[in-house]
Order: C-alpha cells, then sequence, then structure tokens
C-alpha cells in the first residue's frame, strides 16, 4: 500500500495519467459533428423568423414616424397658424388672448386627433409661444434658443424635417422632464414671403415607441434601439445611451457601412446576430442578440447528444484537467517565489504541503532559507558589535589624548610662573569638559559639537601661543542634526596640529554646513601647510584608514557605523594652500 501511494505522488505518474486522459476525447467527435449538422439548420429557421419579426416592428415604428411628420404637416400648411405666428407681436393685447386662445385650441385638437402624439408648441423668439397639454410658457422663457442645436438645425433645414433623438420634454409643465417624447421639428415660414416666423415642434409620444420596442423579443438579453445614418443612439429603452455613438466599432461598421439586413460579430469574446430595417424617416432599427441565444432549443439536443454518447469522455477530460492544474499550480507558485528570493527577498516561504516531491522540494527550499536567514542575523549582529567596539575604543583613546595635550600645557605655564595662563587655560578645560560629560549617549546635536569646537580652540590656542579663527557657517535648521560625538573636533584639532604647527604661526579654519536633498554636507577648510600627494590618496582610499591617526580613523568609523550607503569622507589639499575636509551624511 505504501509502495502503490509512492509511485502515485511522482510527477511523472501524474502527467502519464493526464495524458491517458486526454486520449479519451475523440469519443465526443461524432456527437459534435452531429450537433453542427444541426445548429445550422436551426440557426437558418431562427434567423428567418427575427428578421420577419423585425420588419413587422419597423413598420410599426415607421407608423408612429408617419404620424408625427403628418401632423406636423397639418399644422405647417395651416394658414390661420402663419397669421397668428406672424401678427402676434404686432397685434393689441386683446386679439393677442384671442390668437394664444385660437392656437391653444387648435393645437389640443390635433393632438386629440393622434394616439401617438404626445404634445405640440410653436414657438418664437423672445419666449413666445403656443402649444397643447401641459406646454409651459414660463419654461420656454428660461430657455436661451440661440445656443439649442436642435434650432440652429431646423433654421438650416428651412422648413425640412429634423429628427430629435428621445428626450424627456423641457417645455412640459407637469413637472421636471416627466414627458418622454421623440421630437420632430422644422422652420414655420411664411408661404409668401419665405422667411422663418417660428419653429414648429411635434412631439411623439416617447413611451408608446419604447413600448413598441419592448413587446418585440430577441432571445433573452437581446435588446433594440433606433439609431441615426450616423451611428448615433436615437431610441433606446436605456435613456442613457441615447445620444451617444455606438459604443462597439464592429457593431458601427456594420450599422453604417454595411447594407446587409442581417450580420454577425464578436465583441469581448462573444459572437452578436444583428438585424436592421430601414425606417421611414431614414434612421434604422437595429437588433443584437447573443448567437447563442437564439439557439436555446438546439441547446437542450446537445446537452441529449452529449450525455448518451461522451459523457465518459467529458468525465475523462474533466478529471485530467484537475490534475494538470493540481500539478502545474504548485510549480508556477514555487518558482515565483524563488524568482523573489532572487531579488533579495528571503522572507519568503512556501505554503506548499503536498506529498509528492514537490512537496518535498517546498520543505527543503522552506529549511534553507530559514538558516539562510538566521545565519545573516548572526553575521550582521556579529558585525555590528564588533564596530560598535571599535569605535568606543577608538572614543576612549581620542579622550586621553586631547587631555594629555591639555595638561602637559597647563604643566609647562606653571613652571614656567605663568599661573594667570595657567589659571584660564584649566577654566576652559573645565568648561570644555563640561560640555563634554554634561551629554548622555554616543549622539549629540551639531551645534553642541560646534560648541565643544569652540571651547576646545582657546585650549589651543594658548598650548601653541597663536590665534586661530574659527568661522562657522551653518544653514538655518542643520544645526540641530544628531552626529556622533567628538566627530568634528578630531578634524579641528588635525588642521591646527598638522596645518599651522609646523609653520610655527595661527590661522584660519572654516567650518561650512548645509542640508540638501536628504544629505547634511560638512566642508572644513583650513589655509596651513597641506597634505602631501601620496598621504592624501592613502587617506582617500578605504584600505588608507588603516594607517590614519586615531582621530581619522574615529570619524571614518563612527560614518561607517552609523549611516547608510553613500556616507563617507574625502579629502583635498594644494601644499602650502590649505586643506579641504569633505564630510557626506545621509540623513
Amino acid at each position: 500500500m505504501a509502495r502503490f501511494e509512492k509511485i502515485t505522488n511522482r510527477f511523472a505518474s501524474k502527467m502519464i495519467l493526464a495524458f491517458l486522459l486526454i486520449i479519451l476525447i475523440p469519443t465526443t467527435l461524432s456527437g459534435f459533428s452531429f450537433y453542427l449538422e444541426s445548429s445550422a439548420l436551426v440557426k437558418r429557421n431562427v434567423r428567418a423568423s427575427t428578421v420577419q419579426v423585425t420588419k413587422q416592428t419597423a413598420d410599426a415604428l415607421s407608423s408612429i414616424f408617419n404620424a408625427g411628420s403628418d401632423t406636423s404637416d397639418l399644422i405647417y400648411s395651416d394658414l390661420k397658424v402663419q397669421k397668428s405666428a406672424m401678427q402676434y407681436t404686432l397685434s393689441p393685447l386683446s386679439e393677442q388672448i384671442e390668437m394664444t386662445q385660437s392656437l391653444n385650441t387648435l393645437l389640443n385638437n390635433v393632438v386629440y386627433s393622434s394616439s401617438f402624439v404626445r404634445i405640440v408648441y410653436i414657438i418664437k423668439s423672445g419666449g413666445i409661444g403656443w402649444g397643447s397639454g401641459t406646454f409651459s410658457t414660463p419654461k420656454l422663457r428660461k430657455v436661451d434658443l440661440n445656443y439649442q442645436e436642435w434650432v440652429a438645425e431646423s433654421k438650416k433645414q428651412d422648413g425640412g424635417f429634423v429628427w430629435q433623438p428621445m428626450r424627456k420634454d423641457p417645455f412640459s409643465g407637469g413637472g421636471e422632464n416627466t414627458d418622454l417624447v421623440l421630437p420632430i421639428s422644422r422652420a414655420l415660414k411664411d408661404f409668401e414671403s419665405l422667411q422663418q416666423i417660428g419653429l414648429l415642434v411635434v412631439n411623439l409620444n416617447g413611451e408608446a415607441i419604447i413600448n413598441t420596442i419592448k413587446q418585440v423579443k430577441l432571445g433573452e438579453t437581446g435588446r433594440y434601439m433606433v439609431v441615426n445614418p450616423k451611428g448615433e443612439i436615437m431610441i433606446d429603452a436605456d435613456l442613457s445611451r441615447i445620444g451617444q455613438i455606438v459604443e462597439d466599432a464592429k457593431l458601427h461598421e456594420l450599422i453604417v457601412h454595411n447594407d446587409a439586413v442581417e450580420f454577425e460579430y464578436a465583441n469581448k469574446g462573444v459572437h452578436y446576430y444583428g438585424v436592421k430595417q430601414l425606417l421611414s424617416n431614414g434612421w434604422l432599427l437595429v437588433g443584437t442578440v447573443p448567437t447563442l441565444e437564439i439557439t436555446g432549443a438546439l441547446d437542450k439536443l446537445h446537452t441529449r447528444i452529449l450525455i448518451t454518447s461522451a459523457c465518459f469522455a467529458l468525465l475523462a477530460v474533466l478529471v485530467g484537467l484537475i490534475i494538470a492544474k493540481k500539478v502545474t499550480k504548485p510549480i508556477k507558485q514555487l518558482t515565483l517565489e524563488m524568482r523573489r528570493v532572487q531579488q533579495g527577498d528571503l522572507s519568503v516561504r512556501t505554503a506548499l504541503t503536498s506529498t509528492d516531491e514537490i512537496g518535498l522540494m517546498s520543505r527543503h527550499f522552506n529549511k534553507m532559507l530559514d538558516e539562510i536567514e538566521q545565519l545573516m542575523l548572526r553575521v550582521e549582529q556579529e558585525q555590528n558589535e564588533k564596530l560598535e567596539a571599535e569605535v568606543r575604543a577608538v572614543t576612549y583613546r581620542i579622550h586621553p589624548h586631547f587631555l594629555y595635550n591639555t595638561l602637559s600645557t597647563l604643566r609647562w605655564l606653571i613652571r614656567a610662573g605663568e599661573m594667570e595662563r595657567a589659571d584660564q587655560g584649566l577654566a576652559a578645560l573645565t568648561r570644555l569638559l563640561q560640555a563634554n560629560m554634561g551629554k548622555n549617549g554616543q549622539m549629540i546635536t551639531l551645534a553642541e559639537e560646534l560648541e565643544i569646537i569652540q571651547k576646545y580652540i582657546v585650549i589651543l590656542e594658548m598650548r601653541y601661543e597663536q590665534k586661530y579663527a574659527l568661522a562657522i557657517e551653518v544653514q538655518p535648521g542643520a544645526d540641530q542634526v544628531k552626529i556622533p560625538r567628538m566627530l568634528l573636533q578630531p578634524l579641528v584639532e588635525n588642521a591646527i596640529f598638522h596645518g599651522f604647527v609646523p609653520l610655527n604661526r595661527g590661522g584660519d579654519i572654516t567650518i561650512k554646513v548645509t542640508e540638501q536633498q536628504g544629505e547634511l554636507r560638512i566642508v572644513i577648510h583650513d589655509d596651513g601647510s597641506g597634505i602631501s600627494e601620496e598621504k592624501l590618496k592613502q587617506l582617500n582610499a578605504k584600505e588608507g584608514m588603516t594607517i590614519a591617526g586615531i582621530g581619522m580613523k574615529h570619524v571614518y568609523d563612527s560614518l561607517r557605523l552609523y549611516y547608510g550607503a553613500g556616507s563617507g569622507i574625502s579629502v583635498t589639499s594644494d601644499i602650502g594652500l590649505g586643506t579641504h575636509i569633505h564630510i557626506v551624511i545621509r540623513l
């Protein structure tokens, strides 16, 4: 039993099993070929029926459109309407009231005579208008007709019909945009002078048009819409789509540039069947439906065929796919995790728990990463401890170093009988020790370090009996940056001891501090004797710091321990002109 499980858990065994299962697929080909033949027959019959239904729907819509255009012609040719429209503004108030009542009555009678006409109105510039039903003159006055595209188009057509997209009637007084209408507008003209005297708008019943389209079923999710010759949607049950260009580029191409009544296209991997019919006003009734929905009856037949002739083959394929997925998924997962480790992420751990070779590889992979991570932590901890010990040792060596120099100077002053200068020296040393010992921890602010340096300069001036001018330029805010204790003091001491003492003279020392782009830059310059080219190369080389003095080694080790890559120190010098020390600290 255990041996059998070992064999079945192997990767090769799984792949062989998958290939054997795939061989069973041809057993379904006979049933599938029969399905294709029957599918073609059903599609022909269903499509013929769909074309016929679409044509009937187009005829119904054309009848509604014709009712609107006939109503428009009736009012357009009425001489009484023309006369009232021309003479209204020139007539006295009593006649204007009479004209308004007469026109409103006429327009109401026209609407009552047609079940497809919702509302009719005649409008002129200046907020003048007449209409049937709930037409509202106050709403008309709120609209500037000069900025309406349909008004400009109606004037351009000069008496011709302008069919507009379906919309909510803006001039209805029954509420805010409550009447859904399909407007037909045209310029109203004086037959004698042929001048435009107003605008005539016949609004067809939008609800009746939508219901006419909805009554026709096109599969389960199929839909009809009406578009103009440019492919703009003029009528749709979804009002948010009205006025937009047909979104699918392939469908738009078939509508605008293809005269075929039937067509097929694909959108996002789904195949659609489409049909279109020309309407009386030049628009197109377009219906689209997923191809599978018009062959719904065929799907049942297909299912029966598959159940009777290929059920075992399908089961075998399904099992093969499951096994293949189970085999390839852990391999892909393990590969991705190995790639993350290659990029430096050692926190990756696999969650594969299978009992085959892949699972065994996964467990060894996790164990290896655990050991590497622990080893790196130990190495990092040891290195940090070593560096901290080195810096502490160097720091302790520096303290006795400058104390010895200072006390030696005081001793010689006392022997020479210069008690006053010795007293001044002791006072300066006391202040220096207070500043140095009054702060806890290895890190102090740059301002505190500069204060210690200024006190230290006093001691050195006493010791060497020279005047050392110290100039400090610090960018505002940079003086509060924390730096390691005694980072700059050894450099100032070196400038005096190696730069000025051999020349037996005083000199100038400048410390300039700037902060920019996340870096603290410190430049220490002296006008002393300078450094030879050979020694300068040694100081600028990393390995050269092993032969540097105590002070320089302390500075180098402090930068290496407390700051990351990009931080460091460099030295430039010219013999007889002085020395520049550049320190860069990545904050």
